[in-house]
């Protein structure tokens, strides 16, 4: 049986204080991460662009497969990391609102599969960096949570943000040669895969016993 005490402490039920609350400690903490890309950003200019040359993704190359783990926090100009700022902080918002184990998990899964996908499908003679292809797998996992949890305010944060970025969902599709369309749509896909491996179990409800009967009552 489930207690309005209980509910008001559940932080994925939309308009409880616990919700609020998450989302508040979720949003600061993704604002955090954007002057650390910031900072890498600028030690690559530093170096000359050293870190986007031996820590992008090199499709089809040995020796660019470690681009899985680190192009996600390159990129190749400030300009590209304030682009991808914005919908980083709230789009990872309410999927860090979520948990965090479930959010590293999730992050972790987005970042291999779309890498790898990019070394596959990628060209050659490209370095890929950035981490556009996790912020399409948080929009990925933002909307089947929707579909999946049956939860609403997913599914409308998704649309949100797909209305306010619209012009970025064009970049799962081939295009502009800049933009690697391999990891954006990559990255999509797994998001909507790591919704559903990590979805959040509710508990079922139970319903309240039968009262024992102790016997013919005495008048």
């Amino acid at each position: 049986m489930a207690f309005d005490g209980d509910r008001q402490a559940d932080p994925t039920r939309f308009g409880t204080e616990a919700f609020y609350a998450s989302i508040g400690r979720a949003f600061v903490a993704m604002c955090a991460v954007v002057p650390v890309l910031f900072l890498i950003e600028l030690l690559d200019r530093l170096s000359g662009n050293r870190l986007d040359q031996e820590g992008g993704i090199r499709p089809h190359h040995l020796d660019g497969l470690d681009g899985i783990v680190f192009a996600p926090f390159l990129h190749a100009s400030f300009d590209h990391v304030l682009a991808n700022s914005v919908p980083l902080i709230l789009l990872g918002t309410f999927v860090l609102a979520d948990g965090g184990a479930r959010f590293w998990f999730t992050t972790a899964f987005i970042a291999i599969v779309a890498g790898v996908g990019v070394w596959f499908l990628g060209d050659a003679n490209t370095i890929v960096v950035g981490a556009s292809a996790v912020i399409f797998g948080y929009l990925g996992v933002i909307l089947m949570r929707g579909v999946v949890g049956r939860r609403l305010w997913y599914i409308g944060v998704g649309l949100l943000v797909g209305l306010l970025y619209g012009w970025q969902l064009f970049g799962v599709l081939p295009g502009d040669p800049d933009v690697s369309w391999q990891g954006h749509l990559c990255g999509f896909l797994a998001g909507l895969v790591a919704a559903v491996i990590f979805r959040r179990r509710r508990p079922r409800a139970v319903e309240d016993p039968e009262p024992l009967s102790l016997g013919p009552e005495l008048s």
